[in-house]
């Protein structure tokens, strides 16, 4: 356990910052899970914006890299405009 007061201090910083990205990484990926399932073109193109800004904020603060979630952006928008009408 660290010695110092600002060594402790940078572990429970660090303890909650971790907790609040694993927080927004699950809340992402189960509403990408929950996109995934949608069968109706109109619904899915509805809340494609929300879920792509989700995904470029999880990129804008870190918790995942910019590539990955251009990747699923990429990936969920090819899968809408297969869904038929």
């Amino acid at each position: 356990m660290a010695n110092h007061s600002a060594t402790r201090k940078s572990v429970r910083k660090a303890a909650k910052r971790n907790e609040r990205n694993r927080y927004q990484g699950k809340t992402t990926r189960n509403a990408i899970r929950d996109f995934k399932v949608i069968d109706v073109k109109a619904n899915a193109l509805e809340s494609l914006p929300g879920l792509s800004s989700k995904i470029d904020k999880l990129a804008k603060r870190g918790i995942i890299h910019k590539n990955k979630a251009a990747n699923l952006k990429s990936k969920l928008t090819r899968g809408v405009q297969t869904l038929s009408k």
